[in-house]
């Protein structure tokens, strides 16, 4: 016994035995022999991430996701989700010995009783709107510089349907404190959702309970808005972020940089250095906007009664679009087979989800029109892609005009106007407004183009004045540096995509089918002589470099 103890010990090094740290890094290879931690960490924490300020707008998304998450379990702990009657007895005097819900209660105990309480509030609500404002912003930017082409289309997919999570769980959660601003937006919604043919009902039956007051409205709404649809967003969330770490980050065009090479700094220990900072520095900002502005101040308002209607009821911003809809279309009925169609909000709501539908299959629309297999990680200037860049301007100004639209009372009030007249202004512009931003930005873009390729060819203005012998004056234009033609010339021009042939090799008509038509057409219309400037070609920047030199 005693041999086999000590070839036992002899076994185990001295230092094990001696030093307890040596333990741990024993259960830290023991660990890594089944996880791989070590080695996923050493794969993955040297990743190269580039440095501008336009990749910092997904970092607020999440910073304000997080923030969202953390501020919305504190308050949960004090919610109470119940549309049961109660008498209020608690320290806001205005509203002493009111009957109101429970959950109107609670929200109150929340602003006034709860240590910190209102601040929690405000800055959960305040982090709400900037997650949307930031989630619409980051999409505008990877729209407009291209980065949702292939590899990156279902990322963009994931994006969007965080985007539309984040709006509907927004009306959710400004809709549970029960007080009249709320229930107003609540009775617009059951009203539009009833205006549904055939499954209108059953929508409100699922996410209502019954007729509209009733004891389930808010324990559904809360369950939808702290358990199903964050859990939703929390999975596409850690999805996008493999796929970026998957596909590594886009990049800007310059020296060194290529579809296979990412020009930046390490995610350890400097990305997450400043990473960590900018947490701090979003977190410091909502945190003080929220001390200073205050939003939903539920006790102004009042508990929610039937018969009454807040003047000035809007939705959050983000809502502004869907409400728009609505106002500006005219209250068409019609009959069929006994059933009333509401047609004045039935419209609305099948253009809300086709807009939204455009936006997420967008990625797929411009793949199939350019024909391109190719793998891209280095973004567009916006100017490169005038067709891109005109859809997604005139898609702003469409939503500005539906945010007036929803908001026609508010104009009509302050700017002592007519309500029809804003109303009838916005129906025009519905049509309008996006079909002048469509030309005016496209035209734009195509002369950034030529202003681009008019200075790779001469030069920039150095604003040095020079007489030439025979007495004429002109400005010197100084040759652009290696890192600025690259800027200027490295961007692809796609071709259009030629219609195929009518006949075949034999001269036997061929037909071509409409979706082949409608593709060249498409394809022509983005890269054909309308839709870009061409590049300057070797030869054209030797002879103008060479022959007259740069003035």
């Amino acid at each position: 016994m005693s041999s086999a103890s000590g070839a036992t010990g002899a076994s185990k090094p001295a230092s094990t035995r001696a030093n307890p740290a040596n333990k741990w890094e024993a259960a830290a290879d023991w660990t890594d022999g089944r996880l791989g931690i070590y080695s996923l960490a050493r794969a993955n924490l040297r990743k190269i991430f580039p440095d501008h300020w336009s990749f910092m707008l997904g970092e607020i998304c999440l910073y304000s996701f997080v923030i969202i998450i953390l501020t919305g379990v504190y308050l949960t702990l004090f919610f109470t989700p119940s549309m049961a009657e109660t008498v209020y007895h608690g320290s806001y005097g205005p509203l002493q010995g009111i009957r109101m819900s429970e959950a109107y209660a609670s929200t109150l105990d929340i602003s006034f009783e709860v240590r910190g309480g209102l601040l929690i509030r405000q800055i959960h609500h305040w982090a709400a709107l900037v997650f949307v404002a930031a989630m619409l912003v980051h999409m505008m930017r990877v729209f407009f510089t291209g980065a949702f082409r292939k590899p990156r289309e279902i990322n963009w997919v994931f994006g969007f349907l965080l985007l539309v999570l984040g709006m509907f769980d927004g009306f959710f959660g400004y809709s549970l404190p029960d007080d009249l601003l709320s229930g107003t937006g609540i009775r617009f919604m059951e009203g539009a959702i009833l205006a549904v043919p055939l499954v209108g009902t059953y929508i409100q039956m699922f996410l209502f309970g019954g007729e509209f007051p009733g004891t389930d409205i808010v324990p559904r709404f809360f369950t939808i808005h702290v358990l199903l649809i964050p859990g939703i967003m929390l999975g596409l969330l850690v999805a996008h972020l493999i796929l970026v770490f998957y596909h590594k980050h886009t990049q800007w065009a310059g020296p060194g940089k290529t579809e296979k090479n990412v020009v930046g700094m390490p995610l350890m220990p400097v990305y997450m250095a400043k990473a960590g900072g900018f947490f701090f520095l979003v977190f410091g900002i909502i945190a003080a906007i929220s001390a200073i502005a205050t939003i939903n101040p539920i006790w102004a308002y009042g508990p929610y009664r039937p018969d009454q209607v807040s003047t000035d009821a809007q939705p959050d911003w983000y809502m502004g679009f869907s409400e728009g809809l609505i106002r500006i279309m005219p209250g068409w009925e019609i009959g069929l087979w006994g059933h009333t169609l509401n047609l004045g909000v039935f419209v609305p709501l099948m253009i809300f989800p086709l807009v939204l539908a455009a936006i997420a299959v967008y990625p797929f629309i411009e793949g199939w029109i350019t024909g391109d297999k190719r793998e891209h990680h280095i973004l567009d200037r916006p100017r490169n892609a005038p067709v891109r860049t005109a859809l997604g301007a005139a898609w702003i100004s469409l939503y500005l005009i539906l945010l007036v639209g929803g908001g026609n009372d508010l104009f009509a009030t302050h700017l002592h106007l007519s309500i029809n007249s804003i109303t009838y202004l916005v129906r025009v512009g519905f049509f309008v407004v996006p079909v002048v931003t469509f030309f005016v930005t496209k035209r734009w873009c195509l002369g950034l183009q030529r202003r681009d390729k008019e200075k790779v060819l001469h030069g920039r203005e150095s604003g040095v004045i020079k007489r030439l012998p025979h007495g004429e004056f002109v400005e010197v234009h100084a040759p652009l540096s290696q890192k600025d033609l690259h800027t200027l010339t490295s961007h692809d021009q796609p071709q259009p995509i030629a219609l195929p042939a009518q006949v075949d090799e034999n001269g036997v008509a061929r037909k071509v089918g409409k979706v082949a038509k409608a593709r060249a057409a498409l394809s022509e219309g983005y890269f054909g002589e309308g839709g870009q400037i061409p590049k300057p070609t070797g030869e054209e920047y030797r002879e103008i470099t060479s022959g007259h030199g740069h003035h």
